[in-house]
């Protein structure tokens, strides 16, 4: 979750407008307050000199008030100091508001200016097909897309227009949209330029040897969501089979979507006739579709509320105590011996404003807590003891580096890797001595710090998996072995970066500019990483309902990124729900569990292969409205995440404490 600061910082904005009421005799004439330059568009890493100054009616300077600088949206990508100098982060926009009370105006003066960043020059293009070490094969008379993305070297996509040329548009040629078409046999290179920035790819044209051509589907009945492999084939007139035919794909209706290799999947029910073409020769199947019949009813088993804002929740291994963070600093250990009746055993205060994490060890000895907003400004992490579960203890603290404010945690093998506020960098603490830790590693993103937000990191068979809000999706090897990394030497494997702006325009035309936003939360499980972006409108409305307080409903997606070759991550699939966002997720076995903040609890089926729009294939298995009438916040969902174990979801509420769950037998089973 985002800092509550955020919260504060609108309420600040809107105070000054509370004005001591004036009599008509001691109104002064209107002043204005003027901003300059009126507007700002900055290269990413950039900086601009905003300056205020106030006028009268009749024009005169107002000299001598101080001016106070405010930023509305954009608060991971850009900063502005009380000087008026803002620094652009990274991609996307957001206003500047100049606020004053100088001498003579009679009422404060504001002026808005907005502030648009845009990504350095395209350095290169990202070419698909990806060229390889010999050339690309095609045959007389085919055709296929090709794409050239421009990207900066912050790896930011952008939207220069592409052009095309090839060396020999008779073997090879590529049309305004990016059709490449393949002529007499021969060789040509094919060049793509977009500003400054180009790629080529080698082509190599053959004669068609291609006499006839066949489709088979290897299922005829699917449900929804079904990832299907259909098999184009080529045979010369003799009948032998022809290798590297790439064919183009159509399908009707448009409800779902197949891929150059042929994946085909069904977001709705129904029958799909596929069309495969190959240099003037097609042939075509049929896929019938049904409904996925995902859905299973649930069962509330207990519950726990609380009177005050909740965050993260952790089970102990030993799946009999769980611990719930909370705002004002404190950790409730509560017993679930008996999952119907959660009851509060202890609690641990330390000095903050809001623990936003809290994890064991993989023994449940130890662990940690997180701290932010500390009075003494001493923030960092807690180490625990939980050698008695019910009473968990504080042993020591680590501060030194970290005093800025730690957001996530994750506990893996006497390591703690955690997200250091200040600097948008990884720490990693040794805690194998839990009374003595000690820093052994710091890695963070080459990037302007105005820019770089850590904001969570998940850790599996010694790859650490952060979500760098910015910077996308970020792989480092800490003891896998694929890199040489270790816990002390943190090694980048890959890095895995989207259009976040491109994809939540929407939000921002809601909001207004400046619209908050970035990559969350990421879960490794088998060759999928699922990552969650966390979205607010840069101004929450009363019409959009729920959410967080003093930031609004929340939006956001949840990507499916396969990484089964970790050098080339790709998105395949994507959950986007209608009234929620995507918060913390938990995936065991074939479901995931999802905090979605207003919509509640989501389970979802992710069983196979993923590929596409996982909504709208009816991949949601249930759904839990985690509202109460007794909350701290009344009748308002606002689920945070969810931990699974033993058929019960646990899932704790920022507004209204902890909800137990099970999810119910199959659908069919319960079909009379």
């Amino acid at each position: 979750m985002l800092l509550s600061a955020l919260a504060a910082l609108a309420a600040l904005q809107q105070a000054p407008a509370q004005a001591p009421a004036r009599s008509a005799a001691q109104q002064a004439p209107a002043a204005r307050l003027v901003v300059t330059p009126a507007a700002v568009s900055l290269v990413v890493g950039d900086t601009a000199r905003l300056r205020a100054t106030a006028y009268d009616s009749a024009g005169r300077e107002l000299r001598g008030a101080p001016v106070r600088w405010f930023q509305n949206g954009g608060h991971f990508e850009a900063t502005v100091d009380s000087t008026g100098l803002v620094t652009a982060g990274a991609v996307g926009s957001f206003d500047v508001t100049a606020f004053s009370r100088p001498a003579g105006a009679g009422r404060p003066l504001t002026a808005v200016v907005r502030v648009t960043m845009l990504p350095p020059p395209a350095v290169r293009l990202a070419l698909a097909p990806a060229p390889g070490t010999a050339p690309l094969r095609l045959y007389a008379g085919q055709s296929l897309a090709v794409r050239a993305t421009p990207l900066a070297a912050t790896g930011d996509r952008r939207d220069d227009p592409v052009r095309w040329t090839s060396s020999a548009p008779a073997v090879a040629s590529v049309g305004a949209g990016g059709r490449l078409v393949a002529g007499r046999p021969g060789t040509a290179t094919l060049t793509a330029t977009a500003g400054r920035a180009t790629g080529t790819l080698a082509v190599r044209v053959l004669p068609n040897p291609v006499a006839d051509v066949a489709l088979e589907s290897p299922a005829r009945e699917v449900r929804t969501g079904d990832v299907v492999r259909l098999r184009f084939a080529a045979r010369t007139a003799a009948g032998r089979p022809v290798a590297d035919v790439r064919p183009e794909w159509s399908l009707a209706p448009g409800d779902g979507q197949i891929d150059d290799d042929g994946a085909f999947v069904a977001d709705l029910p129904g029958t799909y006739r596929v069309v495969a073409t190959f240099a003037g020769r097609s042939a075509e199947t049929t896929v019938t579709v049904r409904p996925r019949e995902a859905v299973r009813p649930t069962t509330l088993v207990g519950r726990l509320a609380l009177p005050v804002e909740t965050s993260e929740f952790w089970l102990h291994p030993d799946g009999r105590h769980g611990y719930l963070a909370a705002g004002g600093g404190r950790v409730y250990a509560i017993d679930l011996k008996d999952p119907a009746k959660p009851a509060i055993t202890d609690s641990l205060v330390v000095d903050a404003r809001w623990v936003n994490d809290v994890m064991t060890t993989e023994d449940g000895k130890y662990g940690v807590m997180t701290r932010e907003g500390a009075s003494n400004r001493k923030n960092g992490i807690v180490v625990l003891s939980f050698e008695d579960p019910a009473h968990p203890k504080a042993i020591a603290e680590y501060t030194e580096t970290v005093t800025g404010g730690v957001h996530s945690t994750f506990v893996y093998r006497g390591h703690v890797y955690l997200t250091d506020d200040a600097t948008g960098s990884m720490r990693v603490i040794d805690i194998r001595d839990p009374y003595k830790p000690k820093e052994v590693a710091r890695w963070e993103t080459p990037r302007t710090p105005a820019g770089r937000m850590l904001h969570d990191i998940d850790v599996k068979d010694g790859l650490a998996y952060l979500s760098y809000w910015n910077d996308g999706l970020v792989v480092l090897d800490v003891g896998n072995g694929v890199k040489g990394g270790s816990p002390a030497s943190p090694q980048l494997v890959t890095q895995y970066k989207y259009d976040l702006d491109a994809l939540y325009r929407e939000v921002e035309a809601k909001g207004g500019p400046g619209f908050i936003r970035g990559t969350h939360t990421a879960w490794r499980h088998g060759r999928y990483v699922f990552v969650g972006d966390e979205v607010f409108s840069a101004k929450p409305r009363p019409t959009e309902g729920g959410g967080v307080v003093g930031l609004g409903r929340a939006y956001g997606r949840l990507h499916v990124i396969d990484v089964g070759d970790l050098t080339k991550p790709k998105t395949v699939a994507w959950y986007e729900p209608k009234d929620g966002g995507a918060h913390n997720v938990w995936v065991a076995g074939d479901t995931l569990y999802l905090g979605d903040y207003q919509g509640g609890l989501r389970v979802l089926d992710i069983a196979g292969e993923l590929k596409g729009d996982l909504l709208r294939q009816g991949r949601e298995i249930a759904h839990v409205h985690t509202g109460d009438a007794k909350g701290h916040v009344p009748n308002a969902a606002n689920a945070w995440g969810a931990v699974y174990r033993d058929g019960l979801i646990y899932v704790p509420d920022m507004n209204s404490g902890l909800w137990i769950v099970r999810v119910d037998g199959k659908r069919e089973e319960l079909t009379p």
